[in-house]
């Protein structure tokens, strides 16, 4: 399989070293000293199971490559005006594009780019960092993709994203092909946009949250807000997903921290658009009121772009 990582960061790294490593014809489109280090010295991927060198192909034109049977998507959302149409060159009549990017929407401007392409939306469970330019670190216990086609898919795009599963799951990660990806998106989403959110809106990480009882109510809420909003928009999440969701923070807070929360901290651009901007424009759209995330929006707003 011919593979295009877009965004050759921590997650499109790690992935697209897996699938090199298994014996894909994998070309990651990098920048800067991150795309240096990789022609010069491969990409090093460290992992539970050991570190190996993944001899990838690397370069900043994707016109160089070609059309590809596969483009992995994981820049960050904020770069989708420039990333989707550049992607164009990685599209042939055969291409289909897995979002692995954080939110319940982020995909859209690949479909709106690409009518014709089979695209599917994803979400991926990793812990992972970029250690150092070509150097992608991957820990903790769990590594998996869920993948699946959007409702209105012909029934190729469901057979499409078990394919692909199976070619991770090959190349040793796991990957589910989901009936209805929808849920699974909201599902991470509903954590990930409140310990993101709240987070980013106190300034403080979420073991100093969940010690007071004002945060702990204010987080609950959050994540009931984004349920809320998701069975307004049509999506059925699990009748505990609330309360699940809360205890993993609960037992788990010492140990998380929000990407979002880190690129505050450091004045970098904010995934705000993506998650929690992305609850405001769902809960516009299903008259589902979100106030919680209305004051999380307009606070981070200023800061979006990043600083000066």
């Amino acid at each position: 399989m011919k593979v295009g990582v877009m965004g050759a960061g921590s997650i499109g790294g790690y992935f697209g070293g897996m699938l090199s490593q298994a014996g894909h014809d994998v070309t990651l489109i990098a920048r800067g000293d991150n795309l240096a280090a990789i022609r010069r010295d491969g990409l090093r991927v460290e992992t539970t199971a050991g570190p190996f060198t993944a001899r990838c192909h690397a370069t900043d034109a994707p016109a160089d490559v070609g059309p590809v049977d596969l483009v992995l998507l994981s820049t960050k959302t904020y770069h989708n005006v420039n990333a989707v149409p550049a992607m164009s060159p990685l599209i042939g009549p055969d291409t289909a594009v897995l979002s692995l990017q954080n939110g319940i929407d982020s995909y859209l401007p690949v479909i709106e780019q690409f009518p014709a392409a089979v695209v599917l939306p994803g979400a991926a469970y990793i812990e992972a960092n970029r250690l150092a330019p070509g150097v992608v670190q991957q820990a903790g216990r769990v590594v998996r993709i869920a993948t699946g086609p959007i409702r209105s898919s012909p029934p190729a795009h469901a057979q499409r994203a078990r394919q692909i599963c199976a070619d991770f799951r090959a190349a040793g990660v796991q990957a589910d092909a989901e009936d209805d990806i929808a849920v699974t998106l909201w599902t991470k989403f509903l954590f990930i946009s409140t310990m993101a959110g709240v987070t980013s809106l106190a300034r403080e990480f979420l073991a100093e949250l969940l010690i007071r009882p004002e945060w702990r109510k204010v987080v609950m809420s959050c994540l009931r807000e984004i349920e809320t909003t998701a069975q307004a928009s049509g999506i059925n999440l699990a009748p505990d997903v609330v309360e699940s969701t809360f205890n993993y923070m609960d037992q788990s807070k010492g140990a998380m921290r929000a990407s979002m929360h880190a690129d505050l901290t450091a004045g970098r651009p904010l995934e705000l658009e993506a998650l929690n901007g992305a609850v405001v424009r769902a809960g516009q759209a299903a008259n589902s009121p979100t106030p919680i995330n209305d004051l999380i929006y307009a606070a981070l707003k200023p800061h979006a772009a990043g600083a000066p």
